[in-house]
């Protein structure tokens, strides 16, 4: 995936659902605070927007409306190459403060429209607290790359509430890593 395609997830998903802002939480938030040139190739490689609507109901009824209009396997999809996700704001579990440090696209290719994107440390800590191999491969990408610090990671793991077992489990990896 490239910047233009998250632009373009931005645009689509903001039309979609009527609403000026959405977040973008998984993985291709890194593409909100650097280009794809500036990035290891397993940073990109998702054909996935994970994309939150700021102001969903209880049912996620936007988000549901998004994967009916621009999901996996629609015409979207198959016409571009790559597909928005909608999902809950509870989806990732994240640092305290992150809404405070999240990235801004707003320009011409996304009609003026927001999307808030993660910003790379949380997004780092949010992937490791999912404890996928995949989500250790694209964070350990982005540490060999110098794109994240892994001290800064570690501090954000610190304030995750919520589920301690798969935040002690981040951490100890990212300690673990630190050891290079």
């Amino acid at each position: 995936m490239d910047r233009s395609q998250l632009e373009h997830a931005i645009r689509a998903a903001t039309e979609i659902i009527r609403h000026d802002t959405v977040v973008i939480i998984g993985s291709q938030a890194i593409l909100g605070s650097f280009t794809e040139d500036e990035l290891p190739l397993e940073a990109t490689m998702s054909e996935e927007v994970d994309v939150a609507p700021m102001e969903d109901d209880d049912a996620q009824s936007l988000a549901t409306e998004l994967d009916a209009a621009i999901g996996e396997m629609s015409f979207f999809h198959e016409t571009h190459g790559f597909y928005v996700q909608g999902v809950g704001m509870d989806t990732a579990v994240l640092p305290e403060g992150w809404t405070d440090r999240l990235v801004r696209v707003n320009n011409a290719n996304t009609n003026g429209r927001t999307g808030l994107c993660l910003e790379p440390h949380d997004l780092c800590a949010a992937k490791l607290v999912a404890g996928r191999a995949k989500d250790r491969v694209f964070v350990n990408a982005l540490l060999e790359h110098g794109l994240v610090d892994v001290d800064t990671i570690a501090v954000r793991l610190e304030t995750v509430r919520g589920d301690d077992i798969r935040r002690d489990r981040a951490l100890a990896w990212v300690r673990s890593s630190a050891g290079r």
